[in-house]
């Protein structure tokens, strides 16, 4: 089966998160892992421990099937580099099992801004989803140049190869933004119907994020 890891620092999780992750389980019959940051390098540290936001993270996909929750950036410490976590899943699944990168268009055309970024279409498939803004027909010279020639447009191909493919997931459009969400948290607005309910109660049981 395709596994797909999807990272990020979840600070805190929101329903735009779960509907990609269940978006990628549905069209491409993979399990998806997400993997909490421990230590973001292209951003500032989180607003909650780790230890909360995996929690938040666990309680948001409970009984989500295809879905798991994968700890081993927050018990690995230091930078949170991708690279790394792609090493890791592919020295445990064996170099012949389907693994890929779930991550959204703005962060696809980023990648040239990460540690060892051009390692990283050796080690897994890159699974981009559409994120309106974030355009894909004009990307940064480095990135068109490592990407040419690798893109897949059926999903079967992914399941076909251990690594090596860019697949773009159409995946809905989900404008809910970790940022927004603790801005109307700071400041008394409307959060509540951006994260799933059990996620809702911890913030509030936990008076996170100022709540």
């Amino acid at each position: 089966m395709l596994s797909l890891f999807y990272g990020g620092t979840f600070d805190p999780v929101h329903l735009g998160h779960v509907a990609l992750a269940r978006a990628a389980v549905a069209s491409l019959r993979a399990e998806v892992r997400l993997v909490p940051a421990a230590n973001p390098p292209h951003r500032d540290l989180p607003s909650a421990s780790a230890e909360h936001r995996a929690r938040m993270l666990s309680l948001a996909i409970a009984g989500e099937p295809g879905l798991c929750v994968d700890e081993r950036e927050l018990r690995r410490g230091g930078p949170s580099y991708s690279v790394l976590t792609a090493l890791e899943l592919r020295e445990q699944l064996g170099e012949h099992a389907p693994l890929g990168m779930l991550l959204g268009a703005d962060a696809f055309i980023g990648l040239p801004s990460w540690r060892l970024w051009r390692e990283l279409i050796a080690l897994v498939h890159l699974v981009v989803a559409v994120r309106p803004g974030y355009p894909l027909e004009q990307l940064p010279e480095p990135l068109a140049q490592m990407v040419e020639g690798h893109w897949s447009e059926r999903g079967e191909d992914l399941h076909r190869l251990p690594a090596g493919r860019v697949f773009v997931l159409s995946a809905g459009s989900y404008p809910q933004s970790s940022t927004q969400l603790r801005q109307r948290l700071r400041d008394g607005g409307n959060w509540q119907s951006m994260v799933p309910t059990a996620v809702a109660g911890y913030i509030r049981d936990n008076h996170l994020y100022g709540c």
